[in-house]
């Protein structure tokens, strides 16, 4: 990985192939197969003073590996993606976890067979279980909302223990407000499985996800400029093509109004004991201003005298993490994406620039199938004469594209 600072210098004199903005998945993957794939050059900006986006790890004060941006666990059924990402790390097989914390008990999260017989005292059979829940479900002609999703599955009393509270915290809105998307994320088991999540492939990086990017972007025709908005850079610097990762309504000064995002406080603490709760999360759907705490040691394996754990505070403002899934929000996004596409020197990849709700793995698999498109225009430029290098032409390139003026309001660049 080039050193920040001098970083855009070593490539300035004979231009940069790409521009790419953010250091998270979507930007680190196409820099690392534009650079190794096709040799070409590419300059990664951020803003952030690290790599990795809200991936990031690092160690605490005590030497505790922690995420910083809240508990990333990874999951895939895809095994492109799985052997993609496998080229720079090795793997240790973690299945993750979730007890919530409902009526003064601690039950399984995704509702299961153990999660009903412990909450109500009953002693049912997966196949009994069914037939609970058949009897309980609230039957819905069209799902359309997330509480049509859960009422329609298990019925009114769960969907109040389990998940309005948790929504309502998560999102500041009720589920009959929110996209089915949402719930539906969070599957309904008539087993004793309580894995959270049922993938193919669920492990950790074995030494964290920031040993991980260092590995993808340490090709050297990849420079990295950090603590920089490239809206600082965009007009300094020559070069071809942009990749954005960032929220595409900033993207265009917000022109047609600014597209809602939720976004979460996270309040760390380290403490002198070896373990702090039974499992890696535990959620609090109706008590307390956060939604769960997470414990990293058991997530990254780490053994440590002390422990380390992070609160999570749903808020309103602050740094993107999450597009509100509500159909008025998907129009206005389709009005920066029919902007977005009439742009053929910017490409548009990830969950803030697609205002998609992605897991990691599906900002990985995009932003393969994006290099894909992109390796395939390449080749068919490849007879274009040399000579788009200088700094009138990275100019000419930029107002071509419609950048925004540096003056305008600065971008988030994580993705």
């Amino acid at each position: 990985m080039a050193p920040e600072g001098a970083a855009a210098q070593a490539g300035a004199e004979q231009g940069f192939d790409y521009l790419i903005v953010g250091a998270g998945f979507a930007g680190s993957v196409l820099a690392e197969r534009l650079a190794t794939q096709l040799g070409l050059r590419v300059l990664i900006v951020d803003k952030r003073s690290h790599i990795g986006g809200n991936a990031y790890d690092r160690h605490d004060d005590a030497g505790i590996l922690i995420h910083p941006y809240g508990p990333h666990i990874f999951h895939t059924n895809s095994a492109d993606v799985f052997d993609y990402l496998s080229q720079f790390t090795q793997w240790r097989p973690y299945q993750h976890r979730v007890l919530a914390n409902v009526d003064g008990q601690l039950v399984p999260m995704p509702i299961n067979l153990d999660t009903v017989n412990k909450l109500y005292g009953l002693k049912l059979t997966s196949f009994e279980l069914e037939a609970f829940f058949e009897s309980v479900a609230e039957k819905r002609e069209q799902i359309r909302t997330s509480e049509d999703v859960v009422v329609a599955k298990v019925g009114r009393d769960l969907y109040n223990k389990f998940f309005r509270g948790y929504t309502r915290k998560q999102w500041g809105l009720d589920p009959s407000e929110l996209d089915a998307s949402v719930t539906a994320r969070v599957p309904t088991r008539t087993n004793r499985d309580d894995r959270y999540f049922a993938d193919t492939f669920q492990a950790m990086p074995l030494h964290g996800y920031t040993r991980m990017f260092e590995k993808m972007l340490a090709h050297p025709n990849i420079k990295i400029m950090l603590n920089t908005d490239y809206r600082e850079i965009q007009h300094c610097i020559p070069w071809k093509h942009m990749v954005y990762t960032g929220p595409i309504d900033t993207f265009f000064d917000c022109k047609y109004g600014k597209l809602p995002y939720r976004s979460l406080e996270f309040r760390h603490e380290t403490l002198p004991q070896e373990q702090f709760q039974e499992v890696g999360t535990v959620n609090y759907p109706n008590d307390y201003g956060y939604t769960r705490i997470s414990e990293f040691k058991h997530i990254t394996g780490q053994k440590h005298p002390h422990t380390s754990v992070v609160y999570e505070y749903p808020r309103a403002e602050g740094d993107p993490y999450y597009p509100v899934p509500q159909p008025q929000n998907a129009e206005l996004y389709k009005r920066y994406e029919a902007e977005a596409e009439l742009l053929p020197h910017v490409t548009f990849v990830g969950r803030l620039a697609t205002y998609r709700y992605y897991n990691m793995d599906q900002v990985v698999a995009q932003s393969l199938a994006t290099f894909k498109k992109l390796r395939q225009r390449h080749e068919a430029d490849a007879a274009v004469p040399a000579g788009l290098f200088s700094s009138a032409g990275a100019t000419r390139a930029a107002a071509g594209a419609g950048l925004a003026s540096p003056n305008a309001t600065s971008a988030s660049t994580t993705a």
